[in-house]
């Protein structure tokens, strides 16, 4: 049977779902009484699914992707004309749309050179750790391996990106995990771990750190891997004096900074880059999702020519980056990055994601005013978090299940929200906004109204 004759019935559609797809994040039981739900177009932030019902996307995709919207024509397009000429070359060798990325990019990223393509945020993380650890081998006799992450932080679905991963339930059951990864301490002054608050406590959180390095031997440390904002372990915005004293640690002790824009990059926070936000310069940053908005597979990772230049050796046969990401050659991916980043400074997204992240922030501190469950709402640009909890004095979280049903009644309202999920054994209860850049005002009171009646309806 072929896609038309499939589309031409909707029912079967949700059949043929139903008995092949093995859907991304999801416990199937209910598929076989409930149907799932099919998308079947975008524009703008509205989806439209299978029955025909529309939505507000305010995740961007589900997982703060679409970053420019859907319904792009001149970035399929742009990609239907590239495939045509040129679709695939090994990274062997170069693409007209890679290097003409390459260079655009770099652009926006003063202090950083070179860039690596890949397909996904989790293969760009794993280039970034391979990096680190061949540059130990080569330059530290194997000592200087290990990497340090961030409890809370999330680093892609590969038992690699899983050992530095910083959420319990998304990790469970997919041990044993690779040695060498290291945890740090979170950054989160709602949680802060000795009451302290402000610079303060941006202060402590950084030297916990270096703590853990000095425990460690800072001579086994090759890299710290964070998040400049922390994405799926509840939208956590480091306090002011934390990424100072971060990059002040790294420099002490030779370590790398990895930062992991995957989620955070292309304009999510109102600049290019979520690091940009706090005045650091990284020695590697990774990137996916809103590099192209989803309209084709590509990461990259991204380092300074000192980075780059550990790897040139012609005296030993082994001394090159020995990495190859097959659909990193695909040219699919650059050319729909170089539209969508067109897209992003012709229609001025990156003050648009500022102008109306910050109407987004102030709904929701209203509605902190008038439901007395949300005990704390953070964020930047167009990527926020409102924690629920059961109690303000004690900060008790609600109920996951409660907060599933909020999401759940907005979903019913025609407005799809995040949340955490599975992540934070006791702690998934904030609910997650990351609407496409493109979002109106008026998008933002839809969002918001919609969360209003369902917290009223859930909690009262």
């Amino acid at each position: 049977m072929d896609m038309q004759t499939l589309t031409n019935d909707p029912q079967k559609v949700i059949e043929a779902d139903r008995a092949h797809v093995w859907h991304h994040l999801s416990q199937h039981k209910p598929y076989e009484t409930i149907d799932p739900r099919i998308i079947v177009e975008g524009k703008g932030l509205k989806v439209w699914d299978i029955t025909g019902k529309e939505h507000i996307d305010a995740v961007s995709g589900g997982v703060w992707t679409v970053n420019v919207g859907y319904g792009r024509e001149r970035i399929s397009q742009a990609v239907a004309d590239q495939l045509t000429k040129m679709c695939f070359f090994g990274g062997t060798m170069g693409t007209i749309p890679g290097a003409t990325f390459s260079e655009m990019l770099i652009d926006k990223m003063p202090g950083l050179d070179r860039v690596y393509y890949a397909n996904s945020g989790s293969e760009a993380n794993e280039k970034a750790f391979k990096m680190v650890r061949q540059i130990s081998h080569k330059h530290y006799g194997g000592k200087k391996h290990k990497i340090l992450f961030r409890e809370r932080d999330y680093h892609g679905t590969t038992i690699a990106t899983l050992s530095a991963g910083g959420q319990e339930e998304r990790n469970a059951q997919y041990g044993p995990f690779t040695p060498g990864f290291v945890q740090v301490p979170h950054c989160l002054e709602y949680r802060a771990q000795d009451g302290t608050a402000g610079e303060e406590y941006g202060i402590k959180a950084a030297e916990a750190i270096e703590a853990v390095i000095l425990r460690e031997g800072a001579d086994t440390i090759g890299a710290l891997c964070l998040e400049p904002i922390t994405a799926g372990g509840g939208i956590i915005v480091p306090p002011k004096g934390y990424w100072e004293k971060v990059q002040e640690i790294c420099k002490k002790y030779d370590i790398l900074l990895h930062i992991d824009e995957v989620v955070c990059g292309v304009g999510r926070t109102g600049t290019w880059f979520g690091y940009q936000q706090f005045g650091v310069q990284p020695d590697i940053v990774t990137m996916a999702k809103g590099v192209a908005s989803g309209y084709a597979a590509i990461s990259c990772c991204v380092t300074t020519n000192k980075v780059f230049d550990m790897f040139k050796d012609d005296t030993d046969k082994l001394s090159y980056f020995r990495d190859i990401s097959t659909f990193g050659g695909c040219s699919a991916g650059p050319t729909a990055a170089i539209e969508n980043m067109n897209i992003i400074m012709e229609e001025g997204l990156l003050e648009n994601s500022a102008k109306v992240g910050a109407h987004l922030k102030d709904n929701l501190h209203g509605l902190m005013e008038k439901h007395r469950w949300i005990g704390d709402v953070r964020g930047m640009g167009l990527f926020a978090g409102a924690e629920l909890v059961a109690d303000r004095d004690s900060k008790e979280p609600v109920d996951e299940k409660q907060v599933g049903a909020i999401v759940a009644d907005c979903m019913k309202q025609g407005i799809i929200i995040g949340a955490t999920n599975r992540s934070l054994p006791g702690f998934n209860n904030t609910l997650l906004f990351a609407p496409a850049l493109v979002a109106t005002n008026d998008d933002i009171d839809a969002i918001t109204g919609a969360v209003d009646a369902a917290i009223t309806r859930v909690l009262g």
